[in-house]
């Protein structure tokens, strides 16, 4: 049920994944409600779809215990700055995108205000500290699951969830082309950057560190060093590192200028200036990895975009001793990466490769990405059932489920 009225819609995003999580479900309750106003924290493509911001989405692009405690001033601030903008514009609804911790904050001073809260992407108590329910419930009237797994937890304590899918589940599917026809496309869409040392006979490793700063800082030294030694079995192989701006691709410039100018010739570094055209409505670092050979990559949103694809990678993921130390304490499932995670569900084993803190060293990821380059196939074949299955099992719409929910809260 829906009506003409007016909505106000608060709605805050923390990172770039969620930023195009935010804007996919504002285009689609804009499709649906067209009478919203919305305000909130988000990046450019939340901004193109009506997002006034009230700060900037980068204050909480904060990852790790650790990192957020050296953070907590801005942030308790922040969550100041924009309760007063939700209580200016008199918001109808908050939309919380993922960032549970800073998100759920909000919530809990929202809900008992009457504001009808919703989480979008479940934080994942279904991997670590089950008791963190009770909080959800308090701060949401809904949570939108993103996996089937997910609902359970929910339906155990009678709180409302569905399960909507990620987004990507519907812009990325298999690529039925040859690698080659991809890598011409991706060559002929990057023309400012001039890739003519990748050719058609040469293996291509797509190297992404993540999207944040400290992601970079903490992955790029591992990868780069991993390229060095692969180079040596594969003295033809070329590497490609998509990277969200012009900034974080000096960042990796500088690091690969300093650490590994013998890979100068064979190392592209390239980023989204505006010009990048994809005929498939990829983004750039989906064409990337659309295009490689194997993907290496951190945990996080990109092993699902490398899951969709059904493009090898192996996942590495590193954060500091203290964070590490505390969430394996608390973490109670064997896996980091969605492709495991989701596949763990499934058939009860891994499907990827995931090499963890100190596990996550050059020799190991080398030697796992060299095994992918003389037989893909056999992880491709794990990684096109895991997506299948996957999208079979994903149904609601998330614009539709929260104005349900709303207007059924109203009566």
């Amino acid at each position: 049920m829906t009506d003409t009225k007016q909505l106000t819609i608060g709605i805050v995003a923390g990172e770039i994944s969620g930023d195009a999580l935010g804007a996919d479900f504002m285009q689609q309750m804009n499709a649906i409600h067209p009478y919203i106003r919305w305000v909130g924290v988000g990046g450019t493509q939340m901004a193109a779809q009506g997002l006034a911001s009230v700060i900037e989405m980068s204050r909480l692009s904060v990852m790790g215990l650790v990192e957020v405690i050296k953070h907590l001033p801005d942030l308790l601030s922040a969550k100041k700055e924009v309760l007063v903008a939700f209580a200016d514009a008199k918001i109808d609804m908050f939309i919380g995108i993922d960032a549970p911790d800073f998100n759920l904050r909000l919530g809990k001073v929202l809900k008992p205000q009457g504001v009808y809260c919703v989480q979008y992407v479940s934080p994942s108590v279904w991997a670590w500290r089950e008791n963190r329910i009770h909080g959800i419930m308090a701060a949401t009237n809904l949570v939108l699951c993103l996996f089937p797994f997910e609902l359970g937890v929910y339906a155990k304590h009678k709180h409302p969830a569905a399960c909507v899918g990620h987004p990507l589940l519907g812009k990325l599917t298999t690529d039925s082309r040859t690698l080659v026809n991809r890598r011409q496309e991706l060559i002929a869409a990057l023309p400012q950057f001039a890739l003519n040392h990748i050719h058609n006979n040469q293996s291509l490793i797509c190297l992404m560190a993540g999207s944040r700063t400290s992601e970079i800082t903490a992955i790029l030294p591992l990868l780069i060093e991993s390229a060095q030694k692969i180079s040596q079995t594969v003295p033809n192989c070329q590497f490609i590192l998509p990277v969200v701006s012009r900034e974080h691709a000096q960042l990796v410039q500088d690091f690969c200028q300093s650490h590994a100018a013998n890979l100068s010739d064979s190392m592209h570094i390239v980023h989204n200036d505006g010009q990048f055209s994809y005929t498939d409505g990829l983004g750039l670092s989906q064409a990337c990895m659309n295009a490689s050979d194997v993907v290496l990559l951190a945990s996080g949103t990109a092993t699902l975009e490398c899951l969709l694809l059904e493009r090898p990678m192996v996942v590495v993921y590193k954060v500091s001793r203290i964070t590490y130390a505390i969430a394996k304490r608390l973490v109670k499932i064997p896996y980091v990466s969605l492709p495991n995670i989701l596949s763990n569900q499934q058939i009860g084993t891994a499907i990827v490769p995931e090499l963890i803190q100190a596990d996550a060293n050059s020799d190991a990821v080398s030697q796992h990405a060299l095994v992918i380059l003389h037989n893909p196939s056999e992880q491709t074949q794990k990684l096109t059932q895991t997506a299948r299955t996957l999208r079979a099992d994903s149904h609601a719409n998330a614009a539709q489920a929260v104005l349900d929910g709303y207007f059924g809260n109203q009566i």
